[in-house]
């Protein structure tokens, strides 16, 4: 009862108001001291949870890193195949043929054979002898058919052929695979022979197989041995031989008071 009635009294006049104070400053310490482990322990658990969180959410960027790294490869190598094919599409009426786009599905080079197979065949009207060619020129002819696929040789094969002339002034002659298997030789050609490195070659369609004045090539060299009764002379094919992806296929236009006309992808002779 008389606690009460003190602390009552203290209440209203505040008399003991200095000694709590005073009091409240030396137990502040104590406390601080009874509380720290417990402070300690919530901030090494505080500090793991935040580690554990950072590590879960830093797995979580790469992978999506990762991700968007893989989407923008694929995209831009969409591109690049978007690229190729709009070339292979605006190349198409220079050639003033019929033409349809196939896809490269391997390729064989080796000393002696260089060879590609495409994903078309019998069943889209390929056929044996017919000429491919990419956006820059000239690569070579079908030499075999199945019904889904077809096996093309390359220019630079050396058991190709093909008749050529020299853009800048009609020179005609006889362009085939060099053994090295990245140029051409073009045979025939007199030591006279007006041919300068750097002169365009294009097909001559005297075989009657290959469209006429589509690009073969560009003559990088010619040497003129008077002892030799013909030149030697070497092109650099246009067409990007052993780096396609997407040919043409090309139907060549019949030419008049010919016959045996192949059927064209419509069907159509």
């Amino acid at each position: 009862m008389l606690s009460f009635l003190l602390l009552s009294i203290d209440y209203r006049q505040q008399h003991l108001a200095s000694l709590r104070a005073a009091l409240g400053v030396v137990v502040y310490p104590l406390q601080f001291l009874v509380s720290l482990p417990v402070r300690a322990v919530d901030a090494v658990a505080e500090s793991f949870s935040s580690r554990g969180a950072l590590l879960k959410e830093n797995r979580g960027l790469r992978e999506e890193n990762l991700l968007l790294r893989s989407r923008a490869q694929r995209f831009e190598a969409l591109r690049k195949e978007n690229i190729r094919l709009r070339a292979l599409l605006e190349s198409s009426p220079e050639l003033g043929e019929e033409v349809v786009v196939a896809e490269v599905l391997a390729i064989e080079t080796n000393a002696t054979k260089r060879h590609i197979v495409i994903n078309k065949g019998s069943q889209h009207h390929v056929y044996v002898g017919q000429p491919i060619a990419d956006a820059n020129g000239i690569l070579g002819q079908i030499v075999e058919v199945s019904r889904y696929v077809s096996s093309a040789i390359l220019l630079t094969d050396s058991r190709h052929a093909i008749p050529v002339q020299i853009n800048r002034n009609g020179l005609r002659a006889l362009a085939l695979g060099d053994e090295t298997g990245d140029l051409l030789s073009l045979s025939f050609v007199p030591n006279n022979s007006d041919v300068k490195s750097g002169d365009l070659v294009v097909s001559s369609g005297l075989d009657h197989r290959f469209p006429a004045g589509y690009p073969v090539g560009e003559v990088v060299s010619v040497n003129l041995e008077t002892s030799e009764a013909f030149a030697e002379i070497r092109v650099r094919p246009a067409a990007h031989i052993g780096r396609v992806r997407e040919v043409l296929l090309v139907w060549p236009k019949p030419v008049a008071g010919q016959g045996g006309a192949v059927a064209s992808p419509n069907g159509s002779p």
